[in-house]
């Protein structure tokens, strides 16, 4: 017997510990719950980035309304509390911060240069890309640096993310729901992908985020290799588009492989302790029982 929730996530009855609090939009129950909290997702957000920015109309709707350059840092710690609160906060929580995204996309629109038309930076077909764009990278970095999810696990987690796209504004039924149907979701969309100059522009800026002068070491020798790891795990026809070489895919794996055991070898409880702790504060929630483990998606 099977118990569907109000956000749609089904699981089978009597799976898990009672909890005492709101266990929030997907629950300790979820993939989603294990895998969130992995430090590997760092490099999968960048990686996001680096596909997101290969669809014209989206970059566009980025560059044209955003000033990520005077407030780089901000807006990725912006994003990354964002996930948090999907992932780990209360239902209330969640559906608050999304309605807030929901209400400023709403209000933005992006000009073509080409034609001069403009469009609202919420069109579903827009909206699709970055999702689909964001679930790939972190599904592709976790499988590739050695997260044990297995084939069962990575369809239940891209189907468990329909709940985020629904946040977004997207009817969850259009949107891949396995890691097939995304497969063939990029199959169709290869074509209107290109690496314009907004593309550029973001390429040169995850490379050299602008920074205070006497941190520009610490950028070169920490965040650089970020983004050089985040970038060497584009596809290939990524690659091609922004017209930079990449090492060879056993090369990337390895590294990526080193990465997750180093990052992983960290203490989660020290981990955790970074701002603003939506993990902690979803275990003080519903008990030390529901904390995030990766031997939990295997169970």
């Amino acid at each position: 017997m099977t118990v569907t929730r109000p956000d749609g996530v089904t699981r089978p009855d009597g799976v898990g510990a009672p909890h005492r609090g709101d266990p929030g939009l997907f629950g300790p129950d979820s993939v989603t719950w294990q895998t969130h909290g992995d430090p590997m997702m760092w490099i999968a957000g960048v990686r996001a980035l680096y596909l997101q920015a290969l669809h014209p109309r989206a970059v566009r709707g980025v560059m044209q309304n955003s000033d990520f350059r005077k407030d780089a840092w901000g807006r990725l710690l912006r994003t990354a509390d964002f996930v948090g609160t999907v992932s780990y906060g209360t239902t209330d929580a969640a559906e608050r911060a999304a309605a807030r995204v929901r209400k400023i996309h709403s209000m933005l629109t992006a000009a073509d240069p080409d034609t001069g038309e403009r469009y609202g930076v919420d069109e579903p077909g827009l909206l699709l890309w970055v999702h689909c764009a964001e679930i790939d990278s972190y599904v592709h970095i976790l499988l590739r640096s050695g997260f044990p999810l297995g084939e069962a696990s990575t369809d239940r987690y891209v189907a468990e993310q329909r709940v985020s796209a629904r946040l977004m504004g997207l009817d969850p039924a259009g949107v891949p729901g396995s890691r097939a149907e995304l497969a063939a979701y990029f199959e169709r969309v290869r074509p209107e992908l290109a690496a314009g100059p907004e593309a550029r522009d973001v390429d040169d800026f995850l490379r050299r985020p602008p920074t205070h002068p006497l941190l520009v070491p610490a950028r070169e020798a920490l965040w650089r290799r970020v983004a050089d790891l985040a970038y060497a795990s584009l596809p290939p026809y990524a690659h091609e588009l922004y017209g930079r070489p990449a090492p060879a895919p056993v090369v990337v794996t390895r590294r990526l492989r080193r990465t997750g055991t180093l990052l992983r070898g960290v203490p989660a409880r020290l981990r955790w302790q970074l701002p603003p702790k939506h993990i902690l504060r979803a275990m003080a929630r519903l008990g030390p029982g529901t904390r995030p483990a990766p031997y939990k998606v295997m169970r």
